[in-house]
């Protein structure tokens, strides 16, 4: 099967989203560069290419690809056992978005077109995306992927996160797969730049540790998820945790609850280790935990 054969009658429409500009994401970014931020109150203009980090998908865990990618989404050509690169773009800027405005992004498939390249047969695929606040055109950009098909890779595609189990006797429980696009996405979310949970030749080789490293936080919200899913109509009032061992990617975490009257006492440990962390919590009488 060609590429061009197995996208044949694939003809996405235009998506439309809005999202709001905050200065946040923009912060984040020139933290990255060691420069203070050009923008913080509403009305400042965002730099070109800036609104990159606003206009996001957040795919869950489970719609991940082996590659980490999503495995499927709007502008996603059919293509059998799908590999994706970006190519290129073009951005033209009318006005500039400015913090504290609410824009609206309309997005279309403009092209996509079969080529031959030094690695075999590719799909190269056009999305146009403009941006408009209050119906005025702000800034238009086109973004080229290429698309390629290959084998089919060993790597399992990221299983869910979070999964809740049901009682079995022992109390409430919630299992945790952390693979490593989970812990990429989570040090992502949490601005985490420690080694030790993305970089697999250091962790092992300077630090020591057999495979990348769990985060801690992410096992203490593994704690309290039990709680959360388990007994909806009563609220935290407090929660005390200790780590005692570290968990490593790949290896599934269950988190599980014993009740003691208003009192949670919780553990998590990865499968067939000792537990890596152990914590409390107390709850009300009523309310809710979400």
């Amino acid at each position: 099967m060609t590429l061009l054969s197995a996208v044949e009658g694939w003809a996405p429409g235009p998506v439309t989203d809005s999202a709001r500009i905050d200065p946040g994401p923009a912060a984040a970014f020139a933290a990255v560069l060691d420069m203070p931020s050009p923008v913080r109150d509403d009305g400042d203009p965002l730099p070109p290419g800036w609104h990159w980090f606003t206009f996001l998908d957040r795919p869950a865990t489970a719609e991940l690809g082996e590659d980490g990618h999503p495995r499927d989404g709007h502008f996603l050509p059919p293509v059998p056992h799908r590999r994706r690169m970006i190519a290129g773009g073009r951005m033209e800027v009318t006005a500039p978005l400015r913090v504290g405005a609410t824009v609206v992004r309309t997005s279309s498939l403009v092209r996509r077109e079969a080529k031959e390249g030094r690695s075999g047969e590719m799909l190269l695929v056009t999305v146009r995306s403009e941006y408009r606040e209050d119906g005025r055109l702000l800034l238009a950009e086109e973004q080229d992927v290429v698309y390629r098909s290959q084998r089919a890779g060993s790597s399992p595609a990221p299983a869910g996160a979070g999964t809740p189990v049901a009682e079995d006797g022992t109390g409430p429980a919630v299992e945790l797969v952390p693979d490593a696009p989970l812990l990429f996405r989570f040090s992502a979310l949490t601005y985490n730049a420690h080694r030790i949970h993305y970089d697999h030749p250091y962790v092992t080789g300077v630090e020591g540790h057999p495979g990348l490293v769990v985060h801690g936080p992410l096992l203490a919200l593994l704690l309290l998820e039990v709680p959360r899913r388990h007994s909806p109509d009563r609220a935290v009032t407090s929660f005390a945790h200790r780590l005692t061992r570290p968990a490593y990617a790949g290896t599934p975490v269950r988190a599980t609850g014993r009740t003691d009257g208003d009192r949670l006492e919780l553990t998590a440990a990865a499968r067939g280790s000792a537990a890596s962390i152990t914590g409390s919590v107390h709850l009300s009488p009523g309310g809710t935990s979400r």
